[in-house]
């Protein structure tokens, strides 16, 4: 038949291997509505004539053959659209240019160098012991050159990553379509025109097509044609299909008619230049800036502003100060050469804000950026938008899907409610009545997608695929378990036989499907949430398969002792019934029609039904879920689950991943119950009425997609907490777009998500595992904790290179720091230490604390104390060499000297001096959070010490033979030694900063505790984050009893001694046993053991518990 099909086909071709054009098919896509199907019966007659002339068939495909393949690819085109070609390296060089400080640095060097032509002749040195006039201005356009070069190749680099990732999106992205009868997934850039593709809710459809048959279809075409109503698709009324819209409700096929640059979108988009394609995708998802680009954005501009005063301080007082002693002090008269003097301040002036402003930063967030990126790849996590990368660090709360997520997504039915008996193992189709046995396999067998499908596995003796939806599969595995085949009873009753479907959505939460009847009748299948279904039911099937009533009271004991005992046991319930229409006179479970009955009246035609059984789906926790949820929960991460299933199920699961434990007072509510909490009297939602909700809730059961959007939106908006919450969600269906635009990082399901999720979220899981958001987390803090080593390193180098060249310039109206020198500092400091510091690889102990969340300074108190204490060390260290170093090496004095003198050792040793401390205090850097040990893992990350032997190296050619390029002069062994020396000591002086603070902070720890303020009181406000503190503390704790228990010892023993002996009151024995509060003896306070001793074992979480009710509540 297929074959036949294709010479029919090939038999109609005029004078072509096709019997149509691609422009036949373009004037066919331009038409809309009612017109669209005239034009197709006009040019074409049937939708299948048109795939007799593209040879193709409407059930079985085109052909797997790849010359035809080829051809079709030859006459129509492939299915992409070209992207705009990334700049040129020299554009981006040329856009590197165009920075302000860069084109300041570039005028002032040029102009140094004409006026280095334009001396006195008078000159006191000699020319041959100078330096040459125009080796600063030279030297400056080399540095600016360099700096140029370096930030063009980031750019270039950035913009392959960039594209790459596109096409690495792009490619994960298949449809199903029909080829040689059977159905396979291909890339979107492989359809072709002629393809057979199976659309179903939640696609983006890919290409332009014709509708041959549809079930409830119905589309978004908004972003076609800017109307918000969805339109109805039918193969009678309007069967064209453009790419680029949404299938928002239904299933159905489509022949393709257009690819690339000749479907609709693909038109649009050269018509305005096509090619913004890949750049809008990658940046243009979100206009809000991400928690670490504001905290950036906010540092930059208090940099900046502070650079550019510092700046002008500095030009001001040189120009001054030479004015003052030029003019007034020495009265000389005005000489060219006093322009070059000026130029030179601008100079320096316009280096110490180029130095001060830290320009490394966006670098060194692309680098950590995109280094993460492709590592979290491998880790299942597709990254859509770069930024969402940083934003999961510092997630306080996960809103997670059940289904998949949590769970297997592999479902079987384990227990079955039919015919009044409740199976708790898999009945024999035997052993029920037939009549509903028969009803059962008919109704699974044709009121599920067909897409859904259970096939044999690949291996011999693992268990069969399933593919599609996994609710169904389930069914469909029941019926095989049944010993049935639902593949006979579908190649019965075709799709095309089909009267109406009422496919699956949210809003529904069910399924129904009308078939015609031989009588002249129709009978309605439907499948859903048990619950639902149930009210939907006037009668049911007794044991003996005939038909009773079904009371209201009925329904409830069946909701309460099937239902909800199943649910209870964390297993979804699927409710399977069925309606008969009849022309003739009816059962007590029929209804009587004289004519078809209006199948937009969902409500009268779904309703009345008889119910056939209820069947409950086990879908088993991800072995892994529970540690990774123990994870995010020490992390200080709450993890709240918000699904569609029954309130009972989802309690179970949620026990069972460890999101409700035992005792736990968190919330578990369905959606009825979470909407009368949240509105007011006005039915309105209320912010306030949300935070007293939000922060207990861990389970939101039967959701819909409005109520997880309120959820989120009302935590991101909530003040409630001591801090701002940063919300990570995840979803999949078409309806979650929402809520995943909403939130700061949206996961979608990379296996059971539409395109529409995929299209709204930041990260697609690509094994749609739970255990991959805890990965994306820690990914995410190893990026925020990169960029504030970085931001450390860097901004120590900044107040250390700005406060020597402002207070050298005010005592010596000088700086030891030539300009020069402090642009190839800035090269280090923007290029080498933000890839040695921002591709360091994360470790589990970034998951051990809690999150910055999204209020939190992003210079920590420590690394402040860091960034000052370092500084305040190197400012010592250089202003001592400056003023004294000349005696400590024994070499000449460098103080005072002019522009035309040679470079001296004393100036040299100072930059070297600063570099070195500069480079060990990289080392530093590595650690942001008060660790003694900055070597650890140091090992791990070869990036980084190659880059600092590099840059070691670098340096040592430019002291050696940089000359009065670098303004340096060489140096000797004993000197070197002298800068190594104190390179080193800025590691010590590390740890000389950590431990003063570690034990201050301790002290300050210690006296807290001994008498708590009420400001200061906990616990957080989240139970499960002062569980994670509580752990950290019991070491300090049981520590702490063992003391006291020594005490108690030292105690008896002094009393026996003395010959006292007072025995122990109860209240001391009972402490040694474990109760450990406060001590009375005779109504006097305790004479040994000291009370705030004692007030530290006060748990705080328990507000005044004793240690032993504590261990208890564990």
């Amino acid at each position: 038949m297929y074959r036949k099909s294709i010479d029919m086909a090939r038999g109609n071709t005029t004078g072509s291997e096709f019997g149509v054009t691609p422009e036949q098919l373009r004037r066919l896509m331009e038409a809309r509505g009612n017109e669209g199907l005239t034009t197709l019966q006009e040019q074409f007659g049937t939708v299948e004539e048109l795939c007799q002339r593209l040879l193709s068939h409407p059930t079985e495909g085109i052909s797997s053959n790849p010359d035809d393949i080829a051809a079709r690819r030859e006459v129509f085109g492939c299915n992409v659209i070209e992207p705009k070609a990334p700049a040129s390296f020299l554009r981006l060089v040329f856009e590197a240019l165009k920075d302000t400080t860069l084109i300041i640095l570039q005028v002032a060097a040029v102009v140094s160098i004409v006026l280095s032509f334009f001396h006195s002749e008078d000159a006191v040195v000699e020319e041959t012991e100078q330096a040459p006039p125009w080796i600063e201005g030279v030297a400056i356009l080399a540095a600016v050159v360099v700096v140029v070069l370096v930030t063009a190749f980031n750019d270039y680099t950035k913009e392959r990553q960039f594209r790459g990732l596109q096409n690495r999106i792009e490619n994960t992205h298949t449809f199903s379509v029909v080829r040689s009868r059977s159905i396979i997934q291909v890339p979107l850039s492989e359809i072709l025109v002629g393809d057979i593709c199976q659309i179903k809710y939640g696609d983006m459809l890919p290409a332009d097509g014709v509708l041959i048959q549809g079930s409830d279809l119905k589309v978004d075409e908004s972003s076609l044609t800017g109307e918000s109503d969805h339109v109805t698709k039918l193969p009678t009324t309007d069967p064209l299909l453009f790419s680029g819209t949404t299938v928002m409700e239904g299933s159905g096929r489509m022949v393709v008619s257009g690819v690339g640059v000749n479907s609709q979108a693909g038109i649009i988009m050269t018509l305005l230049g096509a090619t913004e394609k890949g750049k809008s995708s990658s940046s243009s998802h979100k206009t809000e800036r991400s928690v670490l680009q504001q905290k950036l954005s906010r540092l930059a501009i208090q940099i900046g502003y502070a650079g550019s005063v510092i700046a002008v301080l500095t030009i001001v007082i040189l120009i001054v100060r030479f004015c003052v002693k030029t003019y007034v002090v020495e009265e000389q008269p005005f000489n060219m050469r006093h322009v070059n003097s000026f130029l030179h301040f601008f100079i320096i002036g316009v280096t110490v804000l180029v130095v001060a402003v830290p320009e490394g930063l966006p670098l060194a967030v692309t680098i950590s950026l995109a280094f993460s990126v492709k590592k979290m790849m491998k880790d299942n996590n597709l990254v859509r938008h770069l930024d969402a990368c940083e934003t999961m660090g510092n997630a306080t709360t996960i809103c997670s899907d059940k289904t998949g997520t949590l769970t297997t997504n592999r479902m079987t039915v384990v227990a079955a409610h039919i015919a009044g008996t409740t199976h708790r193992s898999l009945p024999k189709y035997e052993s029920l009545p037939t009549s509903v046995a028969e009803l059962m396999v008919l109704g699974i067998s044709i009121n599920t997608n067909y897409t859904s499908k259970v096939v044999p596995s690949d291996n011999p003796g693992e268990l069969p695929k399933q593919i599609g939806n996994k609710t169904e599969c389930a069914l469909l595995g029941f019926v095989g378990d049944l010993g049935r085949s639902y593949t006979t009873i579908r190649n019965n009753y075709p799709e095309e036989k089909f009267t109406k479907v009422y496919t699956f959505n949210s809003a529904r939460k069910s399924m129904s499907t009308v078939v015609p009847l031989g009588v002249g009748g129709f009978r309605v299948f439907t499948k859903g949430a048990s619950e639902i279904i149930v009210k939907k039911c006037e009668y049911v099937l007794n044991e003996k398969g005939e038909v009773e009533p079904l009371s209201q009271e009925e329904q409830r004991e069946l909701e309460s002792d099937v239902v909800e005992h199943l649910a209870s046991d964390g297993l979804r319930t699927i409710g399977l019934a069925y309606r008969d229409f009849v022309p003739f006179d009816a059962n007590i479970n029929q209804t009587t029609i004289s004519e078809p009955p209006d199948w937009e009246d969902e409500n009268g035609i779904v309703s009345n039904l008889t119910l056939l059984g209820i069947l409950g789906v086990e879908d088993p926790v991800r072995p892994e879920v529970p540690e990774a949820i123990s994870l995010c929960q020490r992390a200080g991460v709450t993890v709240r689950m918000v699904t569609g299933d029954n309130i009972n199920t989802a309690r179970s699961i949620a026990m069972k991943c460890g999101i409700l434990r035992p005792n736990d007072d968190g919330f578990v509510l369905d959606s009825k119950m979470f909407n009368k909490k949240i509105r007011d009297e006005l039915g309105e939602v209320s912010q306030a009425l949300i935070d007293e909700v939000w922060p207990r809730l861990r389970v939101l059961a039967r959701s819909s997609p409005q109520d997880k959007y309120i959820l989120v939106q009302g935590i991101i908006n909530s003040r409630a907490g001591r801090t701002r919450q940063v919300v990570a969600v995840t979803g999949d269906g078409t309806n979650d777009g929402p809520a995943l635009k909403m939130a700061d990082v949206g996961f979608a399901m990379g296996i059971t998500g539409t395109d529409v999720a995929k299209e709204a979220c930041d990260i697609v899981l690509t094994d749609d595992n739970f255990s991959s958001i805890v990965k994306a987390v820690m990914w995410g803090r190893n990026v925020y904790d990169s960029i504030s080593k970085f931001l450390q390193f860097q901004l120590t180098v900044n107040v250390v290179a700005v406060t020597i060249a402002f207070v050298s310039i005010c005592i010596i109206s000088d700086t030891p720091l030539k300009t020069v020198q402090m642009l190839w500092v800035n090269l280090i400091m923007d290029t080498l230490a933000s890839l040695a510091l921002a591709t360091e690889p994360p470790t589990r102990a970034l998951l051990h604390r809690l999150p910055y969340g999204r209020t939190k300074p992003l210079v920590s108190p420590v690394m402040l104390r860091n960034i000052l204490g370092q500084a305040a060390f190197m400012v010592v260290v250089i202003f001592l060499l400056l003023f004294y170093g000349h005696l400590l090496v024994d070499i000449d004095d460098g103080l005072y000297a002019t522009l035309d003198e040679p470079p001296s050792q004393h100036f040299t040793l100072i930059f070297n001096t600063f570099v070195m401390m500069t480079l060990f205090n990289e080392v530093n850097a590595r650690k942001i959070h008060g660790e003694h040990n900055v070597f650890q893992g140091i090992t791990s990350n070869p990036l980084f010490y190659c880059i600092w032997f590099i840059t070691f190296a670098a340096q040592v050619l430019i002291i050696q033979f940089g000359s009065y390029a670098f303004s340096t002069a060489a140096l000797t062994l004993d000197q070197w030694l002298w800068c190594v020396f104190f390179g080193v000591l800025t590691l010590l002086w590390g740890q000389v900063i950590t431990t003063v603070f570690s034990l201050l902070h301790s002290r300050a720890f210690r006296s807290s505790a001994a008498s708590p303020s009420r400001e200061d009181a906990w616990p957080p406000s989240d139970p499960l984050e002062t569980k994670f503190i509580k752990k950290k503390r019991e070491a300090h704790v049981f520590w702490i009893q063992s003391i006291t228990d020594l005490q108690t010892q030292i105690r008896v023993v002094r009393a026996f001694k003395s010959g006292i002996v007072e025995p122990l009151d109860e209240e001391d024995i009972r402490s040694r046993g474990g109760s450990v509060g406060a001590r009375t003896r005779g109504g006097q306070p305790p004479t040994v053991v000291d009370n705030s001793s004692l007030d530290l074992l006060l748990d705080p979480e328990t507000s005044g518990a004793t240690l032993t009710q504590v261990e208890g509540s564990r």
